[in-house]
């Protein structure tokens, strides 16, 4: 596995052994306000906007501390919509830059200006851009809006403007596998890797607006073929070796050993994908609630406890398939992944 999408994302093996070991968590994942300026047809959040009763900026300054209390060393920024949208994101990222921790935000880019691409710069914030297709046509349509396209190239060159990328402000963009961008993907990773900016590309998660969205899925042997020719290019016109597994390209999704998510209305989540609601901090500690919580801990314990063809996967060591997927489509977040092409009976 290569290192660049560990040490943005992830954590190495010992650092997360060391963590399972004194009940540390590495990063807290975080969601600003349900606000969107797109409706992406895959959106993990579905029609669950403007929700009620959503978390002051007090209560995201108090939740980020008891996390980095608790080990935690980046915070990532979601969006139960677009976190742009938000007008407490930009005092959370001078927060958490004050308190020397990595973080991370996920944007479609669109609503970037010159003065918040360089406060992103100044305060070391790693942004990642949605950037499912070259094509503006193809961009729009999977955005729910026209003209997306158009505006996220606008963000992506104020972030240019500002140094991006450079050796300490990394760069990358998002692109999710769907039956309309699909042969593009190896252009967009090479477009990506050429720039110096990092290609994040993932399957679709089985939950929110994927639901009952036929047109947008991709048969699992169809991920396996893009996800090998991205190995392949890494591997001979870049030096970059690794073994080709979903749920992410390149990188070994293992955030239930060392993550949670807190939603919008203050809700402690395993991940966007496993929606199940451990607890809330406006009633409880975080610490508290991730000590008692069987869901949180049977997923700390997922080597042991995962069930079926991911249990006996010869990539078992790095890769536990998406819980998120197995969870929707199974009811069961410890069965094996239905969408990876390795879970072959």
């Amino acid at each position: 596995m290569i290192n660049e999408f560990r040490d943005v994302f992830g954590f190495s093996n010992k650092k997360i052994e060391s963590g399972l070991k004194d009940n540390a968590i590495l990063s807290l994942e975080i969601e600003f306000e349900s606000k969107c300026n797109l409706r992406c047809v895959y959106c993990y959040a579905g029609r669950d906007f403007l929700r009620r009763n959503e978390l002051e900026i007090e209560e995201m300054f108090d939740v980020i501390s008891q996390a980095k209390a608790l080990g935690a060393q980046k915070i990532i920024y979601l969006g139960a919509g677009e976190p742009l949208l938000d007008p407490k994101l930009i005092d959370i990222v001078k927060y958490v830059h004050k308190l020397k921790m990595e973080h991370i935000l996920f944007t479609n880019a669109t609503l970037i200006n010159e003065k918040t691409a360089q406060l992103f710069y100044d305060n070391n914030l790693t942004v990642i851009v949605t950037y499912n297709s070259m094509k503006p046509e193809v961009y729009d349509w999977l955005a729910g809006l026209n003209g997306a396209h158009a505006s996220m190239q606008r963000g992506l060159e104020f972030l240019y403007e500002v140094g991006y990328p450079d050796n300490n402000h990394v760069l990358g963009i998002e692109s999710v596998v769907c039956q309309q961008n699909i042969d593009e993907i190896p252009s967009l990773w090479r477009w990506a890797r050429e720039r110096k900016i990092l290609p994040y590309v993932e399957c679709l998660t089985h939950v929110g607006r994927v639901n009952g969205r036929k047109d947008i899925l991709v048969k699992k042997e169809e991920t396996q073929k893009v996800f090998e020719t991205l190995a392949k290019i890494d591997a001979d016109e870049y030096g970059l070796y690794w073994k080709p597994h979903p749920p992410i390209a390149g990188f070994a999704c293992k955030r239930h050993l060392y993550s949670c998510l807190i939603n919008s209305q203050g809700y402690v989540l395993p991940c966007v994908g496993v929606d199940i609601k451990m607890g809330n901090i406006r009633k409880e500690k975080l610490k508290n609630i991730l000590k008692n919580n069987k869901t949180y801990n049977d997923l700390r314990n997922i080597r042991k406890k995962v069930k079926g063809l991911c249990k006996t996967c010869d990539l078992n060591d790095e890769c536990y398939g998406c819980r998120g997927t197995a969870y929707a489509l199974t009811g069961d977040y410890l069965e094996s992944d239905p969408t990876c092409w390795r879970a072959k009976k």
